[in-house]
């Protein structure tokens, strides 16, 4: 019996504990279009990147050009020409792909400048989340954006607005 009455209050201060914590969402997606640095960075990334893959493209497009000029040339190609064209084609191939993976790669120049210009911005959203988090006295912030197993929430525990509120951006 007494285990019993143990176990019942034990369960009983999880659900009490449980029920205390409070939470709410953001929408980083929503937040993040109205801040107009993170636009404004997000618009000069992708012209950056529209520029670089261009550049890629058109050493590539050079090394196809050489390629169908060699197919076109081969049978009055020497075979020692014929190895040194095949060669030119392999170096300008290898160079587009160097040259792709030095800007789009793991650690490549669009990864370096999306660090530059967009972590203040998100270290900026995330300290104001955090700010909105210890003045209301939320245990937790769930981001509606990323987290694609929420299937509905009320628009009362959204505090995206708040958030835009504290880095000056108000709706």
């Amino acid at each position: 019996m007494k285990k019993l009455i143990l176990i019942m209050a034990i369960a009983f201060a999880g659900v009490c504990t449980a029920a205390a914590q409070k939470f709410a969402l953001v929408d980083m997606e929503y937040i993040l279009k109205n801040v107009p640095t993170y636009e404004m960075a997000n618009e000069q990334l992708n012209q950056l990147s529209q520029r670089w893959q261009k550049e890629v493209e058109a050493i590539g497009k050079e090394a196809e050009t050489m390629y169908q000029s060699y197919l076109s040339d081969k049978v009055f190609l020497t075979e020692e020409q014929a190895k040194k064209r095949e060669e030119e084609i392999v170096a300008k191939e290898k160079e587009a792909t160097e040259l792709r993976y030095k800007y789009f790669g793991p650690e490549g120049e669009l990864y370096k400048k999306r660090q530059t210009l967009l972590k203040p911005v998100q270290d900026d959203v995330y300290n104001a989340v955090k700010k909105v988090a210890e003045e209301r006295g939320y245990q937790a912030i769930f981001d509606r954006a990323s987290a694609s197993d929420i299937i509905y929430a009320s628009p009362r525990i959204d505090v995206s607005n708040e958030v835009l509120a504290k880095l000056g951006y108000s709706k």
